[in-house]
């Protein structure tokens, strides 16, 4: 049987290589292809495959296991659950690979996209540039269809140019800057806060106007100190949360 065959990633020494492994695979497995392999490869391949130990490996499984990603079978090997459960918590450490899975394991559609001048509340973090490129997204949970969140990416044109708009509906903006346009991504600051929906916001998530939502800001920088995109995503208040572990190391 043909194993799954998730993403490649640069490990960050100064984070947990277990949670950075589980992150990264657990954004391969919520962005797969419909027809992808349900079975994973070996532990050992597996650890080959992230240079890390089979311990470390297995510390990371198990915490896809704990989620319910994954199932473990001792003789027939470990298997993606086909009715995976999407837009669960996730818990962000600071890795790139966090946010993307985050940002992973829905039905996207592109709504729209193009250039527009710099919105007056992101002129400051577009200091060089008089217009970006916008691309805006529904995203829906894959088994009810349900709209869960849309988002608004504001990216630099310079790079607009090598964004395939087509990928954005496979994948988040941050995987196809960093491994698709080939970009170095140095950090990303994230705000969340509560909100009331708007009439846009309201009609795109099939919720009453001014219930609850959460309020996403995310600002992607490269290596240089310069934002490369800024994100900004309304969630359903009642289908998402956050939880952020700061590591005293």
């Amino acid at each position: 049987m043909t194993a799954f065959a998730p993403d490649s990633i640069v490990l960050n020494r100064k984070l947990p290589l277990w949670y950075q492994v589980s992150q990264s695979l657990r954004a391969s497995i919520l962005g797969r292809a419909p027809e992808a392999p349900l079975r994973l490869p070996t532990e050992e391949q597996l650890a080959g495959h992230y240079g890390v130990s089979v311990l470390t490996m297995r510390q990371a499984l198990k915490e896809l296991e704990d989620e319910g990603l994954i199932s473990r079978h001792r003789r027939r090997g470990t298997f993606i659950e086909p009715g995976v459960q999407r837009g669960s918590p996730v818990r962000l450490l600071g890795s790139v690979d966090a946010i993307v899975a985050q940002q992973s394991g829905m039905d996207t559609e592109l709504l729209s996209h193009g250039q527009e001048p710099v919105p007056a509340e992101l002129a400051e973090y577009f200091p060089d540039v008089d217009r970006v490129a916008t691309y805006h997204r529904l995203r829906s949970d894959a088994k009810t269809g349900e709209p869960t969140n849309h988002a608004r990416n504001h990216v630099r044109p310079d790079l607009a140019d090598r964004v395939d708009p087509a990928a954005l509906e496979r994948w988040p903006m941050t995987k196809v800057l960093r491994d698709v346009v080939g970009v170095e991504i140095s950090r990303i600051t994230d705000t969340v806060e509560a909100r009331l929906a708007d009439p846009e916001t309201a009609r795109l998530l099939q919720v009453p106007l001014l219930s609850p939502i959460l309020h996403y800001t995310g600002i992607t920088y490269d290596d240089r100190g310069r934002a490369l995109d800024v994100v900004r995503i309304h969630y359903r208040g009642d289908r998402f949360s956050f939880t952020v572990t700061l590591d005293a190391t």
